[in-house]
C-alpha cells in the first residue's frame, strides 16, 4: 500500500429537490383532511334544501323517494366521504392532545370512531335501501308495491328511530365536546377549543330537542354549521403547526453550503 497517496476526497452532494420536499406527516394529512370534510358538508347542505326534510313511514319514505333521487345519491356519496375523513383527524387530535388529558382524549376518539362506524354500518345502509327500494316502487305495479313496502319497513324503522340521532349526533357531538375541552387545558387555539365545546354541546341538545318533540331539531343546523367552523380552525392549526416544524427542519429552502 502506498502511504503518500493523495487523500480520497469526496465532493458535497448537491441537494435535490427531494432533500428540500418535507415528509408526509400526520398532522399534514389530517388538516387537508379537515379541510376536505368542511367543504364536503358545505357541498351536502345545498343537496339537502333541494330534497326537503324526508317524511316518516315506510310507504311514505318510498313515495318520497321515487322521485329525485339523483340528489339523495350525491348525498350518500359526500356523506360516506366526510365520515371516512374523521378517521385521520381523530388519530392525529388524539396524538397532538393526549399529552393534555390523555383518559378525556380516549374518550373523544372512542366517540368519533364510533360515529364514524355506526354511520357507516347502521344508517347509510339503511337509507340507500330506502333510495334503492324508492326507485323500484316508482315503476311497480301493485303486487309489487307490497313486496317493496315489506322490504322497507325495518331500514325504515331504523331511519325512523331515535337512534337515529343518538348515532349520527350524540355520538359526534360527545367527541368533538371531549376534545375542545382538552384543547382549553391547553391554552392555545382557544377559539378552535371554544368553538369545538360549542359544538359539541348544540349536538347533544339537539338529541335531546328531537326526544322531546318527536321532530327535526333546529338545533342540529346550528351544531352543523358551528363543524364546518371548528373543522376549519382545526385544519389551519394543524397545518400550521406542520408547517413551523418543517421551517425549523429546513424543508423548503436550500440546504446549508
Amino acid at each position: 500500500m502506498n502511504m503518500n497517496a493523495a487523500p480520497l476526497v469526496t465532493a458535497p452532494r448537491t441537494p435535490t429537490i427531494a432533500d428540500r420536499l418535507a415528509p408526509i406527516s400526520m398532522e399534514r394529512v389530517a388538516g387537508v383532511a379537515a379541510l376536505l370534510l368542511a367543504a364536503g358538508y358545505v357541498l351536502i347542505m345545498p343537496l339537502f334544501a333541494t330534497v326537503g326534510a324526508p317524511p316518516v313511514g315506510a310507504k311514505a319514505r318510498l313515495e318520497y323517494h321515487s322521485m329525485g333521487t339523483a340528489a339523495w345519491w350525491g348525498i350518500v356519496a359526500l356523506s360516506v366521504l366526510t365520515d371516512l375523513l374523521f378517521v385521520p383527524i381523530a388519530a392525529s387530535l388524539y396524538a397532538a392532545l393526549r399529552r393534555f388529558g390523555q383518559p378525556a382524549m380516549l374518550v373523544a376518539t372512542a366517540f368519533t370512531l364510533l360515529f364514524v362506524a355506526l354511520d357507516l354500518a347502521v344508517l347509510w345502509p339503511a337509507k340507500v335501501s330506502l333510495i334503492g327500494l324508492g326507485e323500484q316502487y316508482a315503476t311497480a305495479s301493485p303486487a309489487q308495491r307490497d313486496l317493496l313496502l315489506a322490504a322497507a319497513a325495518y331500514p325504515a324503522a331504523v331511519v325512523d328511530s331515535i337512534l337515529t340521532s343518538v348515532y349520527s349526533v350524540l355520538t359526534l357531538g360527545i367527541g368533538i365536546l371531549m376534545t375542545g375541552l382538552v384543547m382549553l387545558r391547553t391554552g392555545v387555539a382557544r377559539a378552535t377549543a371554544i368553538i369545538g365545546v360549542l359544538t359539541g354541546a348544540l349536538g347533544i341538545a339537539s338529541v335531546v330537542e328531537t326526544a322531546l318533540t318527536g321532530s327535526f331539531a333546529v338545533l342540529v343546523v346550528g351544531a352543523s354549521l358551528l363543524t364546518i367552523v371548528w373543522l376549519v380552525l382545526v385544519a389551519w392549526g394543524l397545518l400550521r403547526a406542520q408547517w413551523a416544524v418543517n421551517q425549523q427542519q429546513g424543508y423548503g429552502y436550500p440546504a446549508a453550503a
